[in-house]
C-alpha cells in the first residue's frame, strides 16, 4: 500500500499505538531482483510491518545518473508493494533517507551489507533515539546495475 510522505509520521503512529513494531529500509529498486527479494524478505523477519522508502525518480537520478531509473517511481512502488514481505511503501524525493526516517521513527532500520554505522545517517538517526539497525549481507553477484550490464551487453 503506498502511504503519502506528507501522512507517514501519523500512519506510523497508529501502527505503533497498536503494538506494531515497525521495520524500515529504503533504496531505489529500479529493476527487481533475487537479491532484492532475499534482502526484503529478512528485513521484514525483524518486526511486524515494513515499510519501504522508495527514492523517487528526481531522487534516483541524482544518485545513478541521468539514464536512470528504468522503471519509474509509480510503477517501483506497485511492483515492491505487491511483495507479501513489504506492508506499506513511502515515496520520497531526497538522496537519502534521512528525514524520512525521522517521520517514520522505526523501531529496526535494515541496510545492505555494503553499509555500515558510520557510513549511514539514517542508522545514526536511528540509534541516537534507541531504536535498532541491521546490515543485511548482499546476495552475490545480484544488482541492479550489474543487470543492466548484462543487458547493454548482450548476455
Amino acid at each position: 500500500m503506498l502511504i503519502d510522505s506528507a501522512k507517514i509520521t501519523e500512519f506510523c503512529q497508529i501502527l505503533r499505538d497498536g503494538g506494531q513494531k515497525i521495520v524500515f529500509t529504503n533504496g531505489c529498486f529500479d529493476i527487481l531482483h533475487a537479491g532484492h527479494v532475499r534482502y526484503l524478505n529478512k528485513a521484514r523477519s525483524f518486526g511486524d510491518c515494513l515499510v519501504l522508502g522508495l527514492n523517487s525518480d528526481a531522487s534516483v537520478r541524482s544518485i545513478k545518473g541521468p539514464s536512470r531509473p528504468i522503471n519509474n517511481e509509480l510503477d517501483r512502488a506497485e511492483v515492491v508493494g505487491a511483495l507479501g514481505c513489504v506492508d506499506y511503501v513511502v515515496i520520497f524525493d531526497e538522496p537519502t533517507a534521512e528525514a524520512l526516517i525521522t517521520k517514520v521513527h522505526p523501531d529496526v532500520y535494515v541496510k545492505g551489507g555494503d553499509y555500515t554505522i558510520e557510513t549511514l545517517p539514517e542508522g545514526q538517526i536511528v540509534q541516537a533515539y534507541g531504536g535498532t539497525v541491521e546490515l543485511v549481507r548482499l546476495v552475490e553477484g545480484r544488482s541492479t546495475t550489474r543487470v543492466i550490464e548484462k543487458i547493454q551487453a548482450g548476455v
